[in-house]
């Protein structure tokens, strides 16, 4: 339970760090709305994320056996993919379409919220991104029961929140001093972790630790 827990905080972590659309979306309200708007849009991504990490769960739980059978391959192949995704958000220009002198129209936090949920549920390639962590991670807690499987979403849930509290909290803080280049720094950083952690799962996959 407690792997679950560890694991589950993680992967919704990950599952929301690299600066896609709605990462630059939060930043955006934060800077022009406050916080709190900047955390609803990240609350609406994080309903989406859930949705789609049940479903690819689910869908893992039939090739239980496989899995297992090729525990350490498939971490080594995920562990792979991840740094590959690492280095494509390192690489990648989060002030693409920013413009954070546009005047934002006030707006309600429902909109906030359901703007930034059908961003993110438009985006089924995040499914990928899911097989990839479970793939990395060995997660399969829909294995151990369906108490197990509301851990992991719950948690996942968790983990996700806490990178949009932290995310908007940061930039609320920092909106006076922040400029284009601390954006660039924040990006460079997500995706310099991802890769540190990608490594390392290579290595212990290489050495035949399982985690």
């Amino acid at each position: 339970m407690i792997e679950t827990i560890i694991k589950g905080l993680i992967i919704g972590i990950l599952i929301s760090a690299p600066m896609g659309p709605v990462n630059m979306l939060c930043v955006q309200r934060t800077l022009n709305k406050g916080r709190w708007h900047g955390f609803v849009t990240g609350l609406g991504a994080t309903l989406s994320d859930v949705i789609y990490a049940f479903i690819t769960l689910l869908g893992m739980s039939f090739a239980e056996a496989f899995l297992r059978k090729n525990e350490m391959v498939i971490q080594l192949i995920g562990s792979l993919v991840l740094v590959v995704f690492g280095y494509v958000v390192f690489r990648t220009n989060p002030l693409k379409g920013w413009t954070p002198n546009t005047k934002i129209e006030e707006t309600q936090y429902f909109h906030d919220f359901i703007s930034s949920f059908f961003i993110t549920l438009s985006n089924v390639a995040i499914i990928f991104v899911f097989i990839t962590l479970y793939a990395r991670f060995t997660f399969t807690p829909v294995t151990d029961g369906n108490g197990h499987l509301m851990l992991a979403l719950v948690t996942i849930s968790i983990g996700a929140l806490a990178w949009w509290f932290f995310l908007s909290s940061l930039i609320s803080r920092l909106r006076k001093h922040f400029n284009r280049k601390g954006l660039v720094i924040l990006n460079k950083t997500v995706g310099s972790i991802l890769m540190i952690i990608s490594i390392g799962g290579i290595l212990l996959s290489i050495f035949g630790v399982t985690i």
